[in-house]
């Protein structure tokens, strides 16, 4: 469930308390939020975030 995730947030944020990008995961999906409007939030299927993570080591 979405409300039991523990969120991590980029090392490239900046240092602001509310400028951050967030991840979590619960094994099979990976969340994604901005610290801004942690309410809204969005899913993809874990696979899609590794092809993506992937893609952009790559550039």
């Amino acid at each position: 469930m979405a409300s039991e995730l523990r969120w991590i947030r980029s090392s490239y944020s900046g240092t602001g308390e509310n400028d951050c990008l967030e991840c979590a995961s619960n094994g099979a999906t990976v969340w994604i939020r901005d610290s801004k409007d942690a309410g809204r939030r969005f899913q993809v299927p874990l696979a899609s975030w590794l092809t993506f993570v992937a893609a952009v080591v790559r550039t």
